[in-house]
């Protein structure tokens, strides 16, 4: 199921409520319903392209402060072009647009 809303959002973006929601700053979640629990995986849009930060399966009526905090600091790194490779001295990219 949160496959098939991914390739939803892909196919259709923009895409608003009840599927998608912006959580502002430029981060967008999808939200998915699963048998009895629900999903939200973190994104961004970066020209044309959705790059998915985090996913959660939530428990309570807000999506955690450390798990949006988590999805910003990989969006501030997806960002500047950072990559985990990078701490290890190995592959770099370009700064992102």
């Amino acid at each position: 199921m949160i496959g098939a809303d991914i390739l939803a959002v892909q196919w259709k973006w923009p895409v608003g409520k009840p599927l998608v929601d912006s959580l502002g700053g430029g981060l967008w979640e999808v939200r998915s319903s699963l048998r009895g629990r629900i999903a939200r995986i973190f994104f961004v849009v970066v020209n044309g392209e959705i790059v998915l930060l985090h996913g959660i399966i939530k428990k309570s009526q807000t999506a955690p402060k450390k798990d949006l905090d988590l999805a910003r600091s990989r969006q501030s790194a997806y960002m500047k072009g950072e990559t985990n490779d990078e701490k290890e001295g190995t592959r770099k990219r370009s700064p992102r647009k």
